[in-house]
């Protein structure tokens, strides 16, 4: 199955791509795009261009494990894409992710955008789930 992730944030947003089977995973790109229906239609064209069965959103938690405003957005978001295209949507803890990405870029040049690292490793926690 073609996993589709997304790291999302205020101003960028991360897109990878993955499969169960193979249990690859890569960086897509970073979408330079406000939340809003722009960003909704990036996303679904995302999932269309590259054949996605499903989508996996990070979903923010705090550290104690508990939803905060930013995993309701997230979950709205969800849903709004799910709608869309009507695929399935998975949710993710995406605690540190974007730390996670910083440290396996440090020293590189010409490296993939944060984010979009940010949402490989996103999608890499939510296939070891599996």
């Amino acid at each position: 199955m073609r996993l589709l992730a997304v790291d999302l944030g205020d101003k960028r947003t991360g897109l990878a791509s993955g499969d169960t089977e193979t249990r690859t995973v890569f960086p897509i790109e970073t979408l330079h795009v406000p939340r809003g229906d722009a960003l909704l239609q990036a996303v679904c064209n995302a999932a269309t261009d590259h054949a996605a069965d499903a989508i996996v959103i990070g979903l923010p938690l705090n550290m104690d494990d508990t939803e905060g405003p930013r995993a309701a957005i997230s979950r709205s978001f969800g849903e709004s894409v799910s709608s869309v295209t009507g695929l399935p949507v998975h949710f993710q803890d995406e605690r540190l992710t974007s730390f996670e990405a910083d440290m396996r870029l440090r020293g590189q040049k010409n490296t993939p955008d944060n984010d979009a690292v940010a949402a490989v490793v996103l999608l890499e926690e939510f296939l070891t789930r599996q």
